[in-house]
C-alpha cells in the first residue's frame, strides 16, 4: 500500500510545484528505489490530462559506463534524449541513491568531460523556462538515510516534514527577506570562517518555494562576476560524484578563486575548478531558510536549505539570476553561519543565523 504522504507528494509536485495542465508533456525521472513516488506521479499526471513520460533510470550503471566507455561513447551527445526533453514542457527529477559512493573510484576527468558534453541538455532544463518548468525532489531511501545517520523511519519522517509544509505560508516568510536583498548591492559575509565582500544582481533574486525543488526554502542570487573579494572556510563537506570533499577553504580576488584548500580530496577539488575558465567564478548565492531542515544530511538538496547557512555555487549561473557566468559545472557549497553574520549595505541582517530583518 503507497504511503499516504508519498500520494500527498505527488500532488503538491504536480499541482503546485510544477502546475501540471491538460495535455502536457510531463518527464517524471526516477531510480527503483523511488518506483511508489513514480507511480503515483505518473497517476496523478494521468488525472490532470497530461502525457506522463518516464525515464527510468536503473542504479549501479555509471561505475561501469566510466570503467568501459570509450572516448567515442564518452563524447557522444544524447540528442534522442534531447528532443525528448525540448518536447516536454514540464520535468520532475527524483532524487534518490543506492550507493552514495559508487562514483568513488572513477575517472574524474572521464565523469567532468561527460558532464561537460552533457551540460547543454541540464542548462536547457535548468534555464529555458517557460518553455520547460522543472522541480527536483528528494523521496526517502535506505542509501540516504544511512548518509544521514538515520533509520529509515526517521529519514522518512525528516523527509516529508521538509516537503509537506504550508508553502503559501512559508512563501510571505522568504517574500520579506528577498525584499531587502532585491533592493540590496552589497554583501559581506563576516564572523568565524568568513570574510568574503561582493556585489549582487539582487534586482534578478529568485525564491525557491517548492517549485524549483521540493523541499524548497532558500533565496539565491548571482553575485557580480568579478566583484568577490576575500576568503571562506566551509564547515560542512561537499559531495559530488561519490567524493567527499571536506575542509575547503577558497580565497577570492576580483572574482576568481586564485587559492583553494581542502582536508580531503583537494585533487578533485582543483579538478572541479579547472572544468573550464568559468569553473573557479561563483554562480550563485545562496541562503536557507527552511525551518524544517535543521540537521546535514551529505544530501545538498536538503542541506543548502538548512535554515542559517549560506551556499556558494562554483561555476553556473542561472539564467533567471541574471546569467554572466556559464560553466560545465554548478557546484554549491554550504556553510553554516551560526557564528557570523551576512550585512547587507552595510545593515546586519542576519546574525548567527537569525533575521534582523
Amino acid at each position: 500500500m503507497t504511503d499516504l504522504r508519498t500520494q500527498k507528494l505527488a500532488k503538491l509536485l504536480v499541482n503546485y510545484s510544477v502546475f501540471v495542465k491538460p495535455n502536457e508533456n510531463v518527464i517524471i525521472s526516477g531510480c527503483e528505489e523511488a518506483k511508489e513516488l513514480v507511480v503515483a506521479l505518473y497517476k496523478e499526471v494521468i488525472l490532470k490530462g497530461a502525457h506522463p513520460i518516464l525515464r527510468f533510470r536503473p542504479s549501479g550503471l555509471a561505475p561501469f559506463y566510466y570503467k568501459y566507455a570509450n572516448k567515442q561513447q564518452i563524447e557522444k551527445f544524447p540528442k534522442e534524449f534531447e528532443r525528448l526533453v525540448k518536447n516536454a514542457q514540464k520535468y520532475i527529477g527524483i532524487s534518490t541513491e543506492t550507493n552514495t559512493r559508487e562514483l568513488t573510484n572513477c575517472d574524474s576527468e572521464k565523469i567532468a568531460l561527460r558532464q561537460k558534453i552533457v551540460h547543454p541538455i541540464s542548462d536547457y532544463i535548468v534555464n529555458e523556462k517557460p518553455k520547460i518548468y522543472r522541480c527536483s525532489v528528494g523521496f526517502p531511501c535506505q542509501a540516504l538515510a544511512q548518509e544521514a545517520e538515520m533509520n529509515l523511519v526517521e529519514y522518512e519522517e525528516f523527509v516529508y516534514s521538509a516537503c509537506l509544509q504550508d508553502w503559501k505560508k512559508l512563501t510571505k516568510k522568504f517574500n520579506k527577506i528577498a525584499k531587502r536583498f532585491r533592493k540590496g548591492k552589497n554583501v559581506w559575509l563576516k564572523g568565524d570562517g568568513v570574510d568574503l565582500k561582493f556585489r549582487i544582481h539582487g534586482e534578478k533574486l529568485v525564491i525557491d518555494d517548492g517549485k524549483e525543488n521540493l523541499p524548497g526554502g532558500e533565496i539565491f542570487m548571482a553575485p557580480v562576476r568579478e566583484s568577490l573579494n576575500g576568503w571562506i572556510k566551509f564547515e560542512y563537506p561537499a559531495i559530488r560524484d561519490g567524493k567527499e570533499i571536506s575542509g575547503i577553504e577558497l580565497k577570492f580576488e576580483n572574482g576568481k578563486v586564485i587559492e583553494a584548500k581542502a582536508d580531503k580530496n583537494e585533487d578533485f577539488l582543483k579538478k572541479m575548478l579547472s572544468t573550464d575558465e568559468n569553473a573557479s567564478y561563483v554562480g550563485e548565492f545562496g541562503i536557507g531558510c527552511n525551518p524544517g531542515i535543521k540537521k546535514y544530511t551529505k544530501d545538498l538538496l536538503f542541506d543548502e536549505k538548512i535554515d542559517g547557512t549560506i551556499h556558494l555555487a562554483l561555476g553556473m549561473a542561472y539564467r533567471e539570476n541574471g546569467g554572466g557566468n556559464d560553466s560545465g559545472i554548478h557546484w554549491d557549497i554550504v556553510k553554516d553561519m551560526h557564528k557570523a553574520q551576512i550585512i547587507l549595505d552595510g545593515k546586519v541582517v542576519q546574525d548567527k543565523g537569525k533575521w534582523k530583518i
